[in-house]
């Protein structure tokens, strides 16, 4: 893994100079995990979940799993709970994890350490990320069908379905706004022709709005809110973890190999932890404020 040196000019928002952000490793796991796609706090137990893809990332082939980590990046048990097919995002409410498997979302309890119900996903085909509103809602995207679906009141359906989506991919629930990371048009297996772009849907009216202008990004996975106003997302293709303003702009923080997924952010320990997935390690960087 390469870390490359972030520099940066001030960020100027209408005219106010605001504080740069600069990252430092703080700590890494060892490489036994298989395919990490996404990572998630659990304040509860105070443990990292991991999902682990273990194989192709759109195979029902029943050997994806959960990994529990320390808060300090030591695997505690690797196979946490077996029997999914290629996990990817993760959301917690309280004492339940909730996990995009393929096609269906997956309800785990977490102290029981068990499976409280599958819902399938009508129609889906690669459900990639998980976000929670403050109804209960929860959110799931499905990049491959340009579809979001939303489970509430123990129902699970179709939530919005539009191109505009353009393979829509990390998802976080803002207020009453959906933010969600795009990865592309794409045009030959996960390559795209045009690179996505952060996008804003409205909860209630579920217009779609381009964050900014809508320049292309990049490939997006995770999106997650920097606590400054400002939007940490990753770019899994290029490897990288990026700094996007409320106006679209974007900064590259630090670069990495090709495969950087769906990351979290740990305000209270100043911690991005991102998975890596083709180096089957998730790695943690200090986030400071100059």
């Amino acid at each position: 893994m390469k870390f490359l040196p972030v520099f940066f000019a001030s960020f100027i928002f209408t005219a106010t100079a605001q504080a740069e952000p600069t990252l430092s490793p703080a700590w890494k796991t060892s490489a036994d995990l298989k395919n990490p796609e996404s990572v998630i706090y659990h304040p509860g137990s105070d443990a990292l979940f991991v999902s682990n893809v273990n194989g192709s990332p759109d195979a029902a082939d029943g050997n994806g799993f959960i990994s529990r980590l320390s808060d300090e990046g030591e695997i505690q048990t690797l196979h946490w709970l077996d029997g999914l097919n290629a996990p990817k995002g993760l959301a917690i409410k309280d004492d339940t994890l909730f996990v995009a498997d393929l096609n269906e979302l997956v309800e785990i309890n977490i102290k029981q350490k068990s499976v409280v119900k599958r819902y399938p996903a009508d129609g889906a085909k690669f459900l990639n990320d998980v976000s929670l509103d403050r109804q209960g809602g929860v959110y799931v995207s499905d990049m491959m069908t340009n579809r979001i679906y939303r489970l509430i009141d123990g129902e699970f359906k179709l939530w919005m379905d539009d191109p505009n989506l353009e393979a829509p991919n990390g998802l976080l629930v803002e207020n009453n706004k959906l933010i969600v990371g795009s990865w592309g048009n794409m045009v030959d297996g996960f390559a795209t022709d045009v690179p996505g772009h952060l996008k804003v849907i409205d909860l209630e009216t579920r217009a779609i709005e381009s964050l900014g202008d809508g320049s292309p990004v990049g490939n997006l996975d995770g999106v997650e809110a920097d606590g400054k106003g400002n939007y940490l997302v990753t770019d899994w293709m290029k490897g990288r973890l990026l700094l996007i303003t409320k106006t679209g702009s974007s900064q590259t923080l630090i670069e990495f190999e090709q495969g950087s997924a769906d990351h979290t952010v740990m305000p209270e320990k100043n911690l991005v932890i991102v998975p890596m997935m083709m180096e089957n390690q998730v790695s943690a960087f200090r986030i400071s404020y100059q």
